[in-house]
């Protein structure tokens, strides 16, 4: 019947979808969470049921570096083959607006977390906090936070400490940074934009900002606006968005960015050399 067949069509458009876009990630959920909710619209439109657990295996879909539930921001989506290129995206540079409150610490580093610390920062001024950021800039050595994506034996830290399990840092590590300004201060307030490599935790940064004050600092607020050369303003599809035919406009458009050789037949290249668990 008409309706079978029309079903039969976005399905296979659906099925034939291949390659990197981006979609905005509100505050709330994880990136888990987003993705599933757009595998699920995806699914629907193309009237394609799914019982239970199966859905994983019907799309093909993933996404190149989880942003934190508090986050949000440009979050890059693979799917079909694209799901091979996703590696490239966690190694590659990020861009986040960060806004960091002075004079108190938290233990997740971010706003979701409980005060651990509450210090003075009225002697801090725009001056103070703009040259410690040149310490900040360049090839730098960052611990990670406790609660983070992170795995030990195979889970995260976050689940470990929610289970009130005793955690040990993980090692300072090698990250970069590429730039990274003052944008506004507002006592307690500071907005910092910010563009590093992969593996990078914002948190960490406005934390250790805090430190290098002799005060303390943990990060309110946190916007991922580019992530290699998808923007938030130009790329990021809204939920609204979240169509078949929207999805595959976004999708030419997008693989017209990547460097050549990888937006075309090459999407097998891996690189096993590229490992860095991303950023915020």
């Amino acid at each position: 019947e008409a309706g079978g067949v029309v079903l039969g069509k976005s399905a296979d458009k659906l099925f034939s979808l291949s390659g990197l876009f981006a979609v905005y990630k509100p505050k709330g959920p994880t990136s888990a969470g987003v993705l599933n909710l757009l595998k699920e619209r995806l699914l629907a439109e193309a009237g394609v049921q799914t019982n239970g657990n199966k859905r994983n295996q019907v799309l093909k879909i993933g996404h190149g570096g989880t942003l934190d539930s508090a986050a949000a921001g440009v979050l890059v989506v693979g799917i079909g083959k694209g799901t091979k290129m996703l590696r490239t995206m966690l190694a590659g540079s990020k861009k986040y607006t960060a806004i960091g409150l002075l004079g108190k610490a938290t233990d997740t580093l971010d706003a979701t977390g409980k005060v651990t610390e509450e210090k003075p920062y009225d002697q801090i001024t725009k001056g103070d906090l703009e040259n410690v950021l040149q310490k900040f800039t360049g090839d730098i050595m960052q611990v990670p936070p406790l609660y983070s994506a992170l795995k030990k034996d195979g889970e995260r830290l976050s689940t470990l400490m929610k289970r009130g399990e005793a955690v040990e840092a993980k090692p300072a590590r090698p990250v970069r940074v590429y730039s990274l300004s003052l944008q506004q201060f507002q006592p307690p307030l500071f907005t910092l934009d910010v563009e590093c490599g992969g593996g990078f935790y914002v948190r960490s940064l406005v934390s250790d900002i805090g430190k290098e004050l002799s005060t303390c600092a943990t990060m309110q607020e946190l916007t991922r606006t580019k992530q290699g050369p998808f923007t938030l303003e130009e790329h990021a599809l809204y939920e609204d968005k979240w169509t078949i035919d929207e999805i595959a406009r976004s999708l030419e458009h997008c693989m017209s960015l990547l460097p050549g050789e990888q937006s075309h037949k090459k999407l097998k290249t891996e690189h096993p050399g590229e490992t860095a668990l991303s950023c915020e």
